[in-house]
């Protein structure tokens, strides 16, 4: 038998007070606007748990689903997420919840909490893994930036009693599946996984299904990401062992090449620390970002202090970007150069301004000299 996590008392009394306050009431769970396993998986688990209390739960996000491992845990498990482009939730009756759940996010990575703002649709729970971003006042928090991912959060809940798992219950069998995969995800395969992230892996490991989860991590690649990885290995500058490649035009579909491509520059040899941006075009929403990801095994590079003193913040004071452990990523919107324009020349003559921009910031810290 495995050693269990031990929720502290007080955290768990505050916990179940909050699902027996709201008991009988529609939540909205709000995840960040490109989700990957670690919310997906969280936000499921949240919903089951409420579901105990007889809360239900609808989990949505404002951006797109595209990396094919993401869009393969959401076919193959039935996670039950949904897709809220701005426009289209803005003609969402949002009377109809009683308050907002915030799940691996704080608000800062969704396009939907300004339409949460304006409700004034109070936060109801907030559940997270990233160092505090924002002064919010949720009902129920539990932010802890030393677990590595949200998932081991949430399993602990179940481990404390919030919800039994059943292996004769299709439903908590995928969603088992589906913390491992974020879990898994969010440890870099269990290498950076803390004593916790052991335990709940531990505990999943009675209840998840291991050949769902390996056709999980077998989806295959799509022919746009391995173009944005070539695009990456051609444009990259190597200095001081580290990469940094912009990688141009993208749809807001292939952001999710982006991240892959820095996974990949990060395999060459002699190079610890890899940064790929792009810029991506929004055709629903008409806005432009770049959009930027950074991946490193060097322990002494802090990815969030990288980011934050390469690009600093916006004229209200919100960064750019952060990270965590190893990883980060950062997204800057164009603002009213933002558009598609078909002149080819015109087009190109963007994006070398806006290449030229960022790798001048990023080699700055490289190498000031």
């Amino acid at each position: 038998m495995c050693p269990e996590f031990v929720l502290p008392i007080q955290k768990k009394q505050a916990f179940q007070q909050v699902l027996e306050r709201h008991s009988g009431e529609h939540q909205l769970i709000i995840i960040q606007d490109f989700p990957d396993p670690d919310a997906l998986s969280s936000a499921w688990a949240y919903q089951l748990i409420a579901k105990q209390y007889n809360i239900d739960c609808d989990i949505v996000y404002g951006g797109t689903l595209s990396h094919q491992e993401n869009i393969a845990l959401v076919k193959l498990t039935g996670l039950p997420v949904h897709r809220w482009p701005l426009e289209m939730a803005k003609t969402k009756d949002l009377s109809v919840y009683s308050g907002c759940v915030l799940i691996d996010n704080q608000g800062t990575t969704s396009q939907l909490t300004s339409l949460i703002q304006s409700a004034k649709l109070p936060i109801t729970v907030l559940i997270d893994h990233h160092s505090l971003q924002k002064d919010l006042h949720p009902e129920f928090f539990d932010i802890r930036p030393q677990i590595k991912a949200t998932a081991t959060i949430l399993t602990q809940y179940l481990q404390s009693g919030f919800l039994e798992l059943d292996n004769s219950e299709i439903d908590h069998i995928n969603c088992a599946t589906a913390l491992m995969h974020g879990l898994r995800s969010d440890t870099n395969q269990l290498r950076q996984a803390t004593r916790e992230d052991f335990l709940a892996a531990a505990y999943l490991s009675s209840y998840y299904d291991a050949s769902l989860l390996d056709s999980v991590l077998r989806s295959s690649r799509s022919k746009r990401v391995m173009d944005v990885i070539e695009r990456g290995l051609s444009n990259r500058q190597v200095l001081d062992n580290i990469s940094i490649s912009g990688v141009g035009f993208l749809r807001a579909s292939d952001r999710d090449a982006i991240p892959q491509a820095a996974d990949f520059l990060l395999t060459e040899e002699n190079v610890h620390t890899a940064v790929v941006y792009g810029l991506v075009h929004d055709d629903f929403n008409e806005v432009e970002i770049i959009v930027g990801s950074l991946r490193t095994n060097k322990i002494t590079l802090d990815p969030d202090e990288f980011i934050k003193e390469a690009f600093g913040t916006d004229v209200t004071g919100k960064f750019f970007g952060g990270g965590r452990s190893q990883a980060g990523g950062f997204e800057i919107p164009l603002g009213f150069l933002s558009g598609f324009n078909e002149n080819k020349d015109y087009a190109e003559m963007k994006w070398k301004v806006f290449d030229a921009q960022v790798k001048q910031k990023l080699l700055r810290l490289v190498n000031p000299d």
